[in-house]
C-alpha cells in the first residue's frame, strides 16, 4: 500500500503523564509516515514541557488559553501537513499495526468523510466501548454505542457504517475538512464529534466502523466521570446539538419535551438527591441558553 502522511493530533489539558503514555505507544505503530502534533490547552497546574522534552520528535503548540477539545483540535489542524488526520484523546493506548485499516479504509473509498477503530476500555480490555454509533433520537437529543459495555468474542469483526464516529479517534480526510469546515467550537466539550459528524454527511460522505483497528480508552481522566463540571458541559452541548441539527416540526417537539419534561425532571431529581453541586451547574447551564437564545455564534462554522 501507498503511506501517504497522516497527522495524528492530541490534545492535552494537565495530566502529562497520561498523554506520555500515548506517545509512548505511538512510537511502537508500525506505519512509516506520520507526523505527531500535540496541543496543549493552557494546562493550569502541570507543566507540559516534559511531553517536547521527552518526546522531541513531536511538533508542540501551547495555546494561551483554555479552548476546549474543538479548538485544541483545530488549533493542530491549522499546522497539519497529511492527507489524513488522526484526532486522537491522550487518554488512549494504540496497537501497533492500528493506522494501516484506518488508512486503507479512507484510500479505498474516496465517499467516506471519517472512520473510527474498535475502541475497547483500557480497564477491561475485553471489553468493548465502540464498535459503531446508533443514530441520534432528535427528541431526547441522546444516542448510544454500538457493542457498548459487552465482551468482545468476535461479534463485531466486519466493518460497517455508522452514524457517528467516536471522537476518542477519527481519521478524518484533508480534503473533506476544507469543504465542511472545522470542528464547531461552540461547544468547548462534549457533542462537538457528533456535530461534526452531521456536517460531514449532510456533505454527501459516509462515516465508518473499521473492525481490525483497536485502541484502548481510559476515558474521563480530565474532566471526571460525575462531575458538576461534565454535567454543565454536557447538557449544555446536547442542547446545542439540538439548536443547531434539528429543524421544523421535529424542533419544536423536541423543545416541548426538553423544557418541560427532561429539564424540570432533571432539576428535582438534583433537588431530592440535596446535590447542590449538580443542580447549579445545570441552572447555569440553562441561564447559559437563555443568554445565547439568538446569538449568532452558535449557528457558526470556522474554516480552515
Amino acid at each position: 500500500m501507498e503511506y501517504p502522511l497522516i497527522s495524528i493530533i492530541t490534545v492535552n489539558y494537565d495530566h502529562p503523564e497520561v498523554t506520555l503514555a500515548l506517545l509512548s505507544t505511538l512510537r511502537q505503530i508500525t506505519y512509516p509516515n506520520i507526523e505527531i502534533i500535540v496541543v496543549d490547552n493552557a494546562s493550569p497546574n502541570d507543566d507540559p514541557a516534559i511531553l517536547k522534552n521527552s518526546y522531541p520528535e513531536i511538533v508542540f503548540i501551547q495555546s494561551t488559553v483554555n479552548l476546549g477539545f474543538a479548538g485544541g483540535n483545530n488549533l493542530g489542524i491549522r499546522i497539519a501537513k497529511g492527507k489524513y488526520l488522526l484526532f486522537i484523546n491522550n487518554d488512549t493506548e494504540v496497537e501497533p499495526e492500528f493506522l494501516e485499516p484506518l488508512v486503507m479504509k479512507l484510500e479505498t473509498n474516496p465517499s467516506i468523510g471519517a472512520v473510527s477503530p474498535k475502541i475497547k476500555f483500557y480497564s477491561h480490555p475485553d471489553t468493548i466501548q465502540f464498535c459503531g454509533q446508533a443514530p441520534m433520537n432528535h427528541y431526547t437529543m441522546r444516542s448510544h454505542g454500538i457493542g457498548h459495555g459487552i465482551v468482545d468474542a468476535g461479534q463485531f469483526e466486519v466493518d460497517s457504517l455508522t452514524h457517528f464516529v467516536h471522537g476518542a479517534a477519527m481519521m478524518v480526510p484533508r480534503n473533506v475538512i476544507e469543504k465542511v469546515g472545522l470542528m464547531p467550537e461552540c461547544y468547548f466539550l462534549y457533542y462537538e464529534e457528533l456535530d461534526w459528524c452531521a456536517r460531514i454527511k449532510k456533505a454527501g460522505y459516509e462515516l465508518w466502523y473499521v473492525h481490525n483497528s483497536t485502541i484502548l480508552h481510559k476515558e474521563s481522566i480530565s474532566t471526571g466521570k460525575l462531575s458538576p463540571f461534565k454535567t454543565y458541559y454536557m447538557n449544555r452541548s446536547r442542547l446545542l446539538y439540538l439548536r443547531r441539527n434539528v429543524t421544523g416540526m421535529t424542533f419544536f417537539v423536541a423543545m416541548i419535551f426538553q423544557l418541560f419534561v427532561s429539564i424540570p425532571k432533571n432539576l428535582v431529581v438534583f433537588l431530592l438527591k440535596k446535590d447542590k453541586g449538580h443542580f447549579w451547574a445545570y441552572k447555569r447551564m440553562i441561564v447559559w441558553h437563555l443568554r445565547n437564545m439568538f446569538s449568532k455564534e452558535i449557528h457558526a462554522n470556522p474554516g480552515l
